[in-house]
Parts: structure tokens; C-alpha cells; sequence
């Protein structure tokens, strides 16, 4: 296929141009690659090659200044804002940085543009004081230093450039300034040299001013790259640039415009996607390359441009494996490397100067997959057991040298990791630099799979002795938080390179990156509005009507120049495929661009118009079903023979899956840092408590100076059962103080719950507390012994009958333990659990002959007390009448439903099956 490089390097062989002696001019220092490709194609013979470069190295050696990058532009904007401003009014340069961002961009914008500085900056200067009602006095404080800010831009501008300029450096603008500025110097200097500008589209004043400096000189040459269709068309944004050079440049008045090409109209394939998530245009790629591959193994003449740069992973993750020629132009964001969640993690966590840390960071940082291996002393993973630690002894929050008792082989990884960060900036980036070498100990050994990790450390290493150089030469880092903001700047900037080949096989780059460059096959994604185009947005402290008052460009201009870069990319295609994303996001995405609906109206090219669905594969929602085999038998034998308990029976009722986990598998829940105290250790810091108080007083009857006696004794008990249970969980603050106290509240209520009884004449008397149950169940259709083991809460006896009492902190209401139909007791765990439990421990109590026959049972819910002892009942079906006596009759009824049920868990023909939730 013809390319425009290629017609241009004809055209200059046409004319007999020495092109030894020219220098190209190119939009971007990738197009110089394919130019010195297509060379050899119009050379009849050997010759010194071209000088090629890009805009911005020619401008650069004009302007005999050199570039710096925008975090060492802060720093040295800084330094000019503090010898200008006054003591109270300077800002921190953390919040600096904040502001002198956006006001860097405007100094860039009027200097490319060669706007007269003073009248721009008065003028903004002005805008502001009309808005604050300049003749309202008196002005407040806010107001005057509000004004006094922007009065001072001129100030803060001219210090700065003069700066810059005198150490010969300069941001982009300056250096287009200067170099515009310098243009007849540089004329006089090159007399002989002929430049050709090829590709441009969108040109400042200042590259206007030097390429027609150039050109009326008899210099230099400049091709366009743009079509008719485009050009004739007033209204197409496309050539919106080219129209205004072609009309206003005075050079153009006596010699011919290179060129007008007639590529667009030319039959082409292309094809529009609409496709659901960023996710999925990426997936739908690969399936795109993977059926181009069968027309064209190699994807020569390929390319993939991605709208939105920030696909680049996951389309490398979806290019298919048979690709074996890959460039890919842009670079790796250093923000998206492993590594950097490390360091994020670190200075997230030291930026609040606290002497002690929050568990969850802790665990985060000595948990990362390149911090792990340092904590590995003598084949030990002590690691693993700072966090068991941090789990078993409940610690939310951890000092550096409690880390050091727990894990004392590991200091010195500790020591990098939490140690004086806040003694001075300088040790936090010594640390830094530290860690990564100890980090590049455990990567040393060169082998395939540690190359990419010795690369990311080796690119850290770079960023942080690049934070080293800056902070020793400003002084502006005080403290880590400014820190993290500075390494955050110069970490978004940052990229890893790939290698590849550059000019074989499937192309990936961004749209900026395709400048001057054509490609017979063409993918480009995520065309939607916000995205290509970008659309409205105005970082910028220049309102728009003063932009367009002083020829600045708005978001009109900047829609342009997407528009000539996406149509120039469509010029000499041949197949063309377009997608976009179908679902509304949060900011971009749902709107297909202006671009894909100004195709259709052309009329010129046939749309091929496809929404695209992912294949969703109807995965039918299983039950799991453990099958019992003879092993697991045994397994259940032995669990009969240990005793299953009531809590364990009602486990298996409310899902036997769960049962199954637990107490054959034996898989407990791990036993995770309690922030806040859980549910079951307040349950369990009660019970413990009332057993403190209560087991004194087994076999003795209770009375009400007995009881109050005991209230003293709560502040105490609850104490040391939080801290028994709750180990080194704190509970003098925030819900945990919350909590403790609710406690203790419990324990009081249920006293006075007792006094209450007793004042009302009722005789209570103590039997047990925390009585031990263990009996053998008779059933004979199991060759094994059955055992059922329990503990009750509180066994009494209250005017002459037995009690037996479950404590529950959780709130109980009385229909819970009623019941109607036995065999519900066993199918319904929601509504029958609680009935369930109390008649267990009853039966348990009644065959070991501890006591005798009616009895009552029932539950003290602690978030009910109001209701009082809470009895079991028998209810009559059809009647109201219910019988709160447990009897013979009863526990019969109950042993028949209880024994069913051990029948089932036994049974080697019942499988294990999930209950659904």
C-alpha cells in the first residue's frame, strides 16, 4: 500500500532533492522510525543519511534551551513563588503544587500561543476584581488576599521564565516562545540547510511563525496530509486547521499547496462494534486479531489504536499467543506496576506520623508478593507469624517494636519498613532506596521468570534517586505527605518501555502516536463521546471567553485535532474496525462518538453496523451433595461416639453442608482480628460473668442482699472477662467502649430481673451452673454408641419446680419455643432451634437422673428481659391453650424426632445435600 511517508519521499526524489542535506521535521520521534524505513525505497544509490527530527527536538535547538519534566518545573515555580510572596501568605508546597499545576499548563498555553504576557495576566486580574464587587468596601481579609493572588501572576511568570532562562532550561512553551522568537538567527546560521515539515496538522503561533519564517526564506518544504473531502467540506472539523493555513498564510498566496490527496473516497471495509465494558472491547479484539490472523499470519500493515490508553493491559492480555511479531508504542504506566502498590501502602501508612499501626496496613505491607521473601529467616516465615500474632492476640494496632518482639530475626526488613519514616524526609527515601536493594537480593538469581521484577525495581531505583537529587537541591520536601504527593507527580509520569519490533507485525499504540503513520488494517477502540472526542473540560484558570478573545484554544480546537488524527488514520485504510462501549459509565462510555454518526451521514462509506453480546454460558446454580462413603461412615461413627452436641444437631438442621465442614472436615472459621467486639464474645463475656457470680451459690437458695451483693462485682468481672476474651482488643473507646458498657447493662438488668422475682415472693434456689451433660443414646439400628454432651446454663428450682435456663444475648420472643407438630422441631431451624436446644438439655438432664419429672425449660433473652423466663410450650393444634411442663409424654415425644434425626446424619444412603439459603 501507498503511505504518506512514502509519497512525500517520491515527491522529493521527483524534484531532485539532495536528501543528504535535509532535515525532516516530524510531528513525533515514531514517525522518524518509518520514515528511515521507507528510504531505502526511493534510493538509487548509497548516501549519508537525512538528519531527522521531532518539532520539539528543533524547536529545543533553536531556542538553545532544554527541557525539563513538570515535577522539577514545581520545584523550580516554587522557588520563584517564595521570593516574591510575603511570610503569611505563602502556601506549603504540598498545597502549592496543587494550584501552580493548572497555573504551569496556562504559562505553557500563552507562551505556544506567544500571547502578550502582561495584557492576558491583567486582564485575568481584572475578570476577578469585577467579580469580588471591587467597589464593595470594606474588602474581608479573604478578599483582598484572593485579589492579591492573581495581581501577582504577571510577577510570579516573569520571575520564573527569567529564571529558567538564565540556566538555559524552559518548559514546552517558553521553548517555542524562544525559539519563535530566535527563528531569524537560526535562519542566518543555516543559510544552506533545507528542512521538509511533513504530517502537521494543528500548529501553534509559535511553529507557525517558524515553519513560515522558513518557508518565505526558500528553506524549508511542508506537506499536509489531508483530503478533499475534508478540505471542501467547511463545516468538518477535520481540516479545520489546514483551511486556516491554507487561507491565512501569505506563502501559500504564490506557491503550491502539498498536498490535497483523494484517499478517503476510495472503497474501504468498516465495520462498527457496539460492545458492553471497556473489558469487553478488549476481548473482542483478540477475536478480531485472531481472524485477521488467517488473511494475514504476519498482521502486517496492522494496527490497534486505543482511544482510551488505559485498555493497554487488558488488550495485551487478549492478543492471541499465535502473534509472534508485537510493537507496542506507548509505554507501561509505572502506576500499574506491582511495585507501586508497595510503596503507596508504605506512605499511606507513615503519612499520619502515628507511633503505632493500623493491623489491616500492617498486614497489607509484609503480606506484598516482593516484601514476603525478606521476611524468610533460616527457612522460617516469620511473616506468617507476625500475622497468626496480630489474629491470636486480637491486636488492632501495633507498635514498631512490638513487631520486633514478635518477629526479632526480622528486624531489619522491620526497621526499613516502619522505622523513622518521620525522623526527616531524607530517611524516608534512604529506606526506600534501601528496600529496594534488599528487595533485589531475593530476584538476584537472573533466571527468565525475575527479569520483569529486577526491571520494576531498576525503574523505582531511577524515581527514587530522581526524589534524592530534588529534595537535596530545593529543600521543599518538609514532611512524607508532601512527599507521597511528589512521588505520586513524578510516578504518573513515568512509564516502563516495551521492546519490540518496530516495524513488524501488529502495531499497538494511542491515537497521538499514529500521527503521519497509515496502516492497511485499522482497529481503534473505545470510540464514544468523552473519550474520542474527550470533550469539555477546562483545567485552566483562563476563562473561555478570554481564550477565544487571545486565539487560545478551547475544547473546540482540541475536538479538532481528535477529529483529523481519527479521519487521517481512515485515509488509506482498507479495512477499518471501529468499536465503542455500549454501557452508560460513571463519567465516559454508553454514547457512541460524533465521529461513528458523522460517517454515517457522509454517505460515502457502507457501515457494517454490529452490536455484540458476550457469550454468557447459563450456569445452572448446583446444590452441593457430599456422597457418603464407607471412610465417611466411620468418620460419623466416631463423631457419635465423641457426643454431638445440641448446637451441632441444630448446625446440620439448618444446612448439613455446613455440618459437614465442621465436624467431619473439622474446617473452622479463622479467627480473623475482632475490630469491633463480635456478637458471640459479648454472648460469651456474659455467661462467663453470671457463672462467676452464680457458681458460688450451687445448692443454696438465693436472696435479694445475696443478689445485690453482687452488683459491686460487675465493673470488675465484665473487665476481665473483655480482656480475657478479647484479648489485647481495646474497649476504652468507640463502639467497643460502647459495647462493654452494654454489658455490663446485661448483667444489672438480669439482677434486677432476679430481684424483681424475688420481691414478688418467688423462692429460687440454685441447682447448677454450667452443669456438664453426657449421655449414650439407645439406638438400635446403629451398631455404634451414640453420645449426647452438653453444658446448661442454669438449672434452679423457683417455688418447688426445676428450671432449666438458656441464656441468650441475642433477642428471643416466645413463639420460638412453642410448638405445634413435633416433626417440625427437626425440619425448621429457623423457627424451632431454640425449642430444640432447651429440650436437649432437658432430656440430657432427665436420663442421667439428675432430676425429676414435670419440669419447665426456656431462655432468658437478654435484649427481652422485659419478658422475663421465656418456657417451652407444647400447644394444642386449633387451641390456645398450651402446656408449659415438660413431661414424660413430652421428652418421649422429642427423643422419638431427636433419634430420627442422628438416623439421618448416620445413615450412609442419605448424602450430605446443601440447603438453599
Amino acid at each position: 500500500m501507498t503511505t504518506f511517508i512514502l509519497d512525500v519521499l517520491q515527491d522529493l526524489k521527483k524534484n531532485q532533492t539532495n536528501l543528504s542535506e535535509v532535515t525532516f521535521v516530524l510531528p513525533s520521534k515514531r514517525a522518524g522510525v518509518f520514515l528511515k524505513d521507507q528510504l531505502p525505497q526511493v534510493l538509487e544509490k548509497t548516501l549519508f543519511a537525512p538528519r531527522i527530527v521531532s518539532i520539539e527536538e528543533f524547536v529545543e535547538e533553536i531556542s538553545q534551551l532544554k527541557s525539563i519534566s513538570n515535577t522539577e518545573l514545581l520545584f523550580e515555580f516554587y522557588n520563584s513563588y517564595l521570593q516574591i510572596s510575603k511570610g503569611d501568605e505563602i502556601d506549603t508546597f504540598e498545597a502549592f503544587s496543587k494550584w501552580a499545576q493548572i497555573l504551569l499548563q496556562d504559562f505553557n498555553e500563552i507562551d505556544r500561543y506567544v500571547i502578550a504576557q502582561e495584557h492576558i495576566f491583567d486582564y485575568l486580574a481584572a475578570i476577578e476584581d469585577l467579580k469580588h464587587w471591587s467597589l464593595e468596601e470594606p474588602k474581608t481579609e479573604f478578599v483582598k488576599n484572593y485579589l492579591a493572588f492573581w495581581n501577582k501572576l504577571f510577577d510570579y511568570y516573569k520571575h520564573f521564565t527569567k529564571h529558567l532562562i538564565k540556566n538555559n532550561l524552559g518548559y514546552q512553551g517558553l521553548i517555542y516562545r524562544e525559539a519563535a522568537s530566535k527563528i531569524a538567527s537560526y535562519i542566518e546560521k543555516n543559510t544552506k540547510t533545507q528542512h521538509v515539515f511533513l504530517g502537521f496538522n494543528a500548529l501553534n503561533t509559535a511553529e507557525e511563525i517558524i515553519i513560515q519564517a522558513l518557508l518565505e526564506h526558500h528553506l524549508a518544504k511542508i506537506y499536509w496530509d489531508i483530503d478533499r473531502v475534508f478540505l471542501e467540506n467547511k463545516l468538518h472539523d477535520a481540516a479545520l486547521f489546514t483551511r486556516q493555513h491554507k487561507n491565512n498564510w501569505n506563502f501559500f498566496n504564490t506557491n503550491p499547496f502539498q498536498w490535497i490527496t483523494d484517499n478517503y473516497s476510495n472503497p474501504k471495509n468498516i465495520s462498527v462494534y457496539g460492545i458492553p465494558k471497556n473489558i469487553g472491547q478488549a476481548k473482542y479484539i483478540g477475536t478480531l486479531l485472531n481472524d485477521l490472523q488467517k488473511e494475514n499470519p504476519g498482521l502486517e500493515n496492522t494496527a490497534v489504536v486505543l482511544g482510551d490508553e488505559n485498555l493497554l493491559i487488558p488488550v495485551l492480555n487478549a492478543i492471541p499467543n499465535t502473534i509472534d511479531a508485537l510493537n507496542i508504542t506507548m509505554g507501561f504506566p509505572l502506576k500499574s506496576i506491582p511495585l507501586a502498590s508497595l510503596f503507596d501502602a508504605l506512605f499511606n501508612l507513615h503519612k499520619s506520623n502515628s507511633k503505632s499501626f493500623y493491623f489491616k496496613d500492617l498486614i497489607k505491607i509484609i503480606s506484598h508478593q516482593y516484601v514476603r521473601p525478606l521476611f524468610y529467616v533460616d527457612d522460617v516465615d516469620y511473616a506468617a507469624i507476625l500475622i497468626e500474632t496480630i489474629d491470636t492476640n486480637n491486636l488492632v494496632y501495633l507498635s514498631n517494636s512490638r513487631l520486633k518482639k514478635i518477629a526479632e530475626k526480622s528486624s531489619d526488613v522491620l526497621e526499613l519498613l516502619f522505622s523513622n519514616w518521620n525522623a526527616s524526609v531524607d530517611q524516608a527515601l534512604h529506606n526506600c532506596s534501601n528496600l529496594i536493594l534488599a528487595i533485589k537480593k531475593c530476584f538476584d538469581n537472573n533466571t527468565e521468570s525475575n527479569l520483569l521484577s529486577l526491571e520494576y525495581l531498576f525503574r523505582f531505583n531511577e524515581l527514587f534517586n530522581a526524589l534524592t537529587s530534588l529534595n537535596a537541591t530545593h529543600k521543599h520536601i518538609n514532611d512524607i505527605s508532601t512527599l507521597y504527593s511528589v512521588y505520586k507527580e513524578l510516578l504518573s509520569s513515568e512509564s516502563l518501555d516495551f521492546q519490540g519490533e518496530p516495524l513488524q507485525g501488529l502495531q499497538v499504540m494511542g491515537m497521538l502516536e499514529s500521527r503521519v503513520l497509515d496502516f492497511e488494517t485499522i482497529i481503534i477502540s473505545s470510540v464514544n463521546e468523552g473519550v474520542l472526542p474527550s470533550g469539555k473540560s477546562n483545567n485552566s484558570f483562563i476563562p473561555f471567553d478570554v481564550k477565544i478573545e487571545n486565539k487560545l484554544p478551547t475544547y473546540k480546537e482540541k475536538d479538532a485535532v481528535y477529529t483529523y488524527h481519527f479521519y487521517r488514520l481512515l485515509q488509506r485504510a482498507k479495512n477499518v474496525f471501529i468499536l465503542y462501549n455500549t454501557e452508560a459509565d460513571v463519567l465516559t462510555g454508553g454514547e457512541k462518538s460524533r465521529f461513528i454518526t458523522q460517517l454515517e451521514l457522509e454517505g460515502i462509506h457502507d457501515l457494517k453496523q454490529h452490536i455484540i453480546a458476550p457469550q454468557v454460558p447459563i450456569i445452572e446454580q448446583k446444590l452441593i451433595v457430599v456422597k457418603k462413603t464407607p471412610e465417611l461412615g466411620l468418620a460419623l461413627a466416631q463423631l457419635a461416639k465423641e457426643g454431638f452436641s445440641p448446637s451441632s444437631l441444630t448446625n446440620y438442621m439448618r444446612n448439613p453442608i455446613d455440618f459437614y465442614y465442621q465436624k467431619i472436615l473439622k474446617i473452622r472459621d479463622h479467627n480473623d482480628v475482632e475490630e469491633t467486639v463480635a456478637a458471640n464474645t459479648l454472648g460469651t463475656v456474659v455467661h462467663n460473668t453470671l457463672e462467676d457470680f452464680y457458681k458460688p451459690l450451687e445448692n443454696s437458695f438465693i436472696t435479694i442482699d445475696i443478689v445485690n451483693a453482687l452488683r459491686p462485682k460487675i465493673e470488675t468481672r465484665v473487665s476481665y472477662h473483655f480482656k480475657k476474651e478479647f484479648k489485647e482488643g481495646d474497649i476504652t473507646k468507640g463502639k467497643n467502649l460502647i459495647i462493654s458498657e452494654i454489658a455490663k447493662r446485661y448483667v444489672s438488668n438480669f439482677l434486677d430481673l432476679e430481684i424483681k422475682s424475688l420481691k414478688a415472693g418467688n423462692k429460687i434456689k440454685i441447682i447448677a451452673i454450667e452443669a456438664d451433660n453426657n449421655i449414650l443414646i439407645d439406638i438400635p439400628e446403629l451398631d455404634f454408641p451414640v453420645r449426647l454432651r452438653g453444658k446448661v446454663d442454669r438449672v434452679d428450682e423457683c417455688n418447688g419446680i426445676i428450671r432449666i435456663i438458656d441464656y441468650k444475648t441475642g433477642k428471643v420472643d416466645q413463639n420460638q419455643v412453642e410448638i405445634v407438630n413435633w416433626e417440625d422441631i427437626t425440619s425448621d431451624y429457623k423457627k424451632f432451634s431454640k425449642s430444640f436446644q432447651i429440650l436437649a438439655y432437658a432430656y440430657m438432664m432427665q436420663q442421667s437422673s439428675q432430676l425429676k419429672l414435670p419440669i419447665e425449660a426456656g431462655i432468658i433473652s437478654f435484649k427481652n428481659l422485659s419478658k422475663g423466663f421465656l418456657k417451652f410450650s407444647k400447644k394444642e393444634s386449633g387451641s390456645r391453650s398450651k402446656n408449659t411442663l415438660i413431661s414424660e409424654d413430652t421428652l418421649s415425644a422429642f427423643e422419638t424426632e431427636l433419634k430420627e434425626l442422628i438416623l439421618e446424619i448416620c445413615n450412609l444412603n442419605i448424602d450430605f445435600t446443601e440447603k438453599e439459603v
